[in-house]
């Protein structure tokens, strides 16, 4: 099991205690300067002080479980705009929007694609490109996010 999801499994009752919705988990590895990025949510939306009261307790549950063997920084933020998308709820809750996605391997020739979430099937994704309709595997994604128009 990745440490994103043995993190999100031990944080996200705690964070729902709080009252807010955990969106998502990641950790970044770069030697002694590794990430955990603790997104949150919530109806009402989060306020910088929402984020303090949330990285409070997470780190304290993480100094009590100590699931990371390594130094890192704790971030505790809202997803944003350009919020990543992490469950397939989350490609859901988007049909229709634009994403940007990077996958683990190549697909088609390429590791970067950019669309609108046009459906969910099981486990495909299918996004409208420019080009064509790509089905991509969710398990194949790397990393997703939203993309903000203005």
């Amino acid at each position: 099991m990745a440490i994103a999801d043995v993190i999100t499994e031990m944080i996200s009752p705690s964070i729902s205690d709080l009252g807010f919705g955990l969106w998502g988990v990641e950790f970044v590895s770069s030697g002694k300067y590794s990430t955990l990025r603790i997104y949150i949510d919530s109806d009402n939306g989060i306020m910088a002080t929402d984020c303090e009261i949330v990285s409070r307790q997470v780190s304290s549950i993480l100094d009590v479980e100590d699931p990371i063997s390594t130094a890192y920084t704790l971030e505790v933020s809202s997803p944003g705009m350009e919020r990543p998308l992490f469950t397939k709820e989350h490609f859901h809750k988007f049909l229709g929007f634009d994403v940007d996605l990077r996958l683990f391997r190549k697909l088609n020739g390429q590791r970067k694609f950019n669309g609108s979430i046009k459906q969910i099937e099981g486990d495909i994704l299918i996004l409208a490109t420019n080009i064509d309709e790509v089905k991509i595997d969710l398990s194949l994604i790397d990393k997703a996010n939203l993309v903000a128009h203005f």
